[in-house]
């Protein structure tokens, strides 16, 4: 299997963000974004997703959370599409649905190459901790359009963290499917021959 990893850093007048990425990894995350709640969302995905990730973010949070947030997302979506290079041999498509307590979260990815992001569901809290509920949403909007996913998600419940939370790990499910190794394929699953 080739290595999939990938090290990816973006600076702007707002954030100076670096993250690196083994899509291969056992789950092992260091997360350091200045929002407690995000970089509890972030191991969670680490963790559950399997994937080694290491996100370090230097951003304007004397603002709010918005900036570091969305820029985070961004650079992880393209920390996914650099690591998965030709996307030779994965699955592609993933289908998930995991709940905690009375949330439940559903996502289905494409890794197309086409971004698109469909959501349907809202945050019985504004904020969990420091960060702003519907900063979730933002962070699957700007992390599909940066890696190229075709990303559907729904979200229910009555807790802002549960249903966050969910959704986090719900994600890191369905892209761990995806981005799985088929030993049938050795070209990219599309009938295009590439993705």
């Amino acid at each position: 299997m080739t290595d999939r990893t990938a090290a990816v850093r973006r600076e702007t007048a707002e954030t100076d963000i670096e993250v690196t990425l083994d899509i291969d990894g056992d789950g092992e995350t260091t997360v350091e974004t200045g929002v407690g709640f995000f970089d509890h969302m972030l191991r969670s995905f680490g963790t559950h997703g399997l994937f080694d990730l290491t996100v370090r973010c230097d951003g304007d949070l004397e603002v709010d959370d918005h900036h570091t947030v969305e820029d985070v997302a961004i650079t992880l979506g393209r920390a996914f599409d650099e690591a998965l290079g030709e996307k030779r041999g994965i699955a592609r498509f993933a289908d998930r649905r995991v709940p905690m307590d009375e949330a439940l979260a559903a996502v289905v990815v494409d890794i197309s190459g086409r971004p698109y992001f469909d959501f349907d569901g809202s945050f019985s809290q504004e904020s969990v901790g420091e960060m702003t509920s519907h900063m979730a949403r933002h962070f699957l909007r700007s992390l599909a359009t940066n890696a190229g996913l075709t990303l559907h998600a729904r979200v229910e419940g009555e807790n802002a963290h549960h249903e966050v939370e969910a959704l986090f790990k719900t994600l890191a499910r369905a892209l761990d499917d995806a981005t799985r190794i088929d030993d049938r394929r050795s070209d990219a699953p599309s009938t295009k021959g590439e993705l």
